[in-house]
């Protein structure tokens, strides 16, 4: 199959309103070109709804009482859609009873999920008159309510920009000032970095590749110098260096995949030599939930004279990060990470699913911030990435002097609150213990790819669990003949789990292994077993309706 069912039909609801009386080019101009592809002709979608009117009351999960709505089209220019089977007047499509009824935790030994899950306001709604059975955090972590109340407080007690001011409104800059800092502090003792003056804010970790891609790029590399990434890495973490290295004229190598799934290590030290000037790897897998050995690989480019950046974010939010320990040059990591948006989202927004995604991690803190580390003696070397406020010594006519890192790449007002915010987010995580976390998503994330091998003609990409092989707590995958989005509308619309489909902005990795997209469900702490169990359940009965038309 190659394309989402679900968005043909609404394709044939949009264009067919009256087949008899209307054309269906008056109603397709300008609609989005990736919903108007078809796999089959006019007339089989039209069958194919018939077909499902037939076959949808004989769903067990379904209940039918009163009409269903029609669907509601807006115009290109809104790339929005509300999603419904126009066909289905004579039907109600009512939630499945698959999570009517969470189960419980025992009384006597609740799980670090139970016990924090209430933590969470946003996790305790219904979507789609189901129980909300949130499964995407590898896009988006929710927050607990100690850092909404972070943030709620500095915006109306203590609201002012940092590092200036001397007015009575303005005195209160200095408990800004000490808080945005302490922020700073927090996420260097997080990571173990030597100072907090390592620590640089940014809008995100995208933003803090492009810094050092702009700043020591920029100023280090030259022609036939080679950068060493993987396949595996996600689009900010590729794109940046495709820039640079047209600039410049440096070369790109890549790493693939060995036969676990894994980005081939032994390959990587194949490709080393004095020519490798950086090499760029990710912690853990956003696709493939695969840990990489980064001490090693710190170790190997140092060996040959390269330096080495890390993004984080997959692993910064889960598991202990010693930037000391891991003796990496460049780490980037973000309190939620701002990236490019799957146009499936923007298609369907799919009732209150849109109302919490946005894209992508995660450490449990405000959007619109992240952060660089980066090891002193290199930014004291690096020029600035941006000129303007805050990042100057001393500005005259025909030149400036700058300042000292952190500060010579922070230009500008900084992101007072959502810094704050990440800081009493770093606070909550370290309440927990990030070893208790991690402990936890390695039995969690272990039974949920165990649960998914009983689901047929499924397939689970990156590595199997092992002692000696390690997964993070999500797995992406595709069922035979189903495409991805399918089935995460009908998760959604059915049965109120949330989780993600697309390229996870890692295209170059699904054409490697040959798709086009995954399905990905990812967990993190405050997730439970029955999280797990709703969730199989659900795509047990998502798999049984859409094999129906076999």
């Amino acid at each position: 199959m190659t394309g989402p069912v679900l968005a043909t039909l609404v394709t044939v609801t949009v264009c067919v309103p009256d087949a008899k009386t209307t054309s269906p080019t008056r109603y397709c101009n300008g609609f989005p070109r990736i919903l108007t592809q078809v796999h089959r002709s006019l007339k089989f979608r039209i069958q194919l709804i018939r077909k499902m009117e037939v076959l949808l009351p004989k769903l067990p999960s379904f209940k039918f009482s009163s009409p269903i709505c029609c669907c509601s089209i807006s115009t290109r220019s809104s790339s929005y859609v509300k999603f419904g089977f126009r066909r289905f007047s004579s039907l109600s499509v009512c939630a499945s009873t698959v999570n009517e009824a969470v189960a419980e935790p025992s009384l006597g030994s609740p799980s670090l999920g139970h016990t924090t899950r209430p933590h969470f306001p946003i996790l305790h709604q219904e979507v789609n008159g189901s129980k909300l059975v949130y499964l995407d955090n590898a896009a988006t972590s929710q927050k607990p309510t100690v850092v909404l109340k972070t943030l709620q407080s500095y915006y109306e007690a203590y609201n002012s920009n940092v590092h200036r001011g001397i007015h009575f409104l303005r005195q209160v800059y200095a408990k800004a000032t000490d808080q945005y800092e302490a922020a700073r502090r927090k996420v260097a003792s997080f990571i173990n970095a030597s100072d907090s003056s390592e620590i640089v804010f940014t809008r995100n970790a995208t933003e803090a590749i492009n810094l050092v891609a702009y700043s020591w790029g920029l100023s280090n590399l030259k022609r036939d110098d080679e950068i060493i990434l993987t396949v595996a890495e996600h689009h900010s973490a590729i794109v940046p260096w495709q820039l640079l290295a047209q600039k410049v004229g440096a070369v790109l190598k890549f790493v693939n995949l060995n036969q676990y799934e894994i980005p081939d290590m032994d390959k990587l030290k194949e490709l080393l030599s004095r020519k490798t000037k950086l090499v760029v790897v990710h912690h853990v897998s956003n696709v493939l939930a695969s840990v990489l050995p980064v001490r090693d690989i710190a170790n190997w480019a140092h060996d040959v004279g390269a330096k080495v950046l890390v993004d984080a974010c997959q692993s910064v939010p889960h598991m202990t990060v010693d930037v000391h320990s891991l003796n990496v040059d460049f780490l980037v990591a973000s309190s939620h990470k701002v990236r490019i948006v799957n146009l499936f989202l923007l298609v369907f927004p799919w009732n209150n699913y849109n109302k919490f995604v946005k894209y992508f991690l995660q450490m449990c803190g405000p959007t619109g911030v992240g952060f660089l580390y980066g090891k002193i003696d290199l930014l004291s070397s690096m020029p600035p990435f941006l000129g303007g406020g805050e990042m100057i010594s001393d500005v005259f006519l025909d030149h400036s002097t700058y300042a000292e890192p952190p500060s010579r790449f922070e230009a500008g007002t900084p992101a007072i609150g959502e810094a704050i915010g990440l800081g009493a987010a770093i606070d909550y995580l370290s309440g927990i213990g990030m070893q208790t976390i991690h402990d936890y998503e390695v039995e969690l994330g272990r039974y949920l790819y165990e649960r998914l091998l009983s689901i047929p003609n499924i397939r689970i990409y990156g590595p199997a669990p092992s002692e000696k092989i390690k997964r993070a707590a999500l797995c992406s995958f595709n069922v035979e003949n189903i495409h991805a989005t399918d089935l995460a509308t009908f998760l959604d619309q059915q049965h109120g789990v949330a989780i993600r489909s697309g390229h996870h902005c890692a295209q170059p990795l699904h054409r490697y292994l040959g798709v086009n997209a995954s399905a990905r469900a990812s967990l993190y702490f405050y997730n439970t077993k029955e999280d797990v169990d709703n969730f199989i359940q659900a795509l047990n009965d998502t798999v049984n309706f859409f094999s129906s038309f076999k």
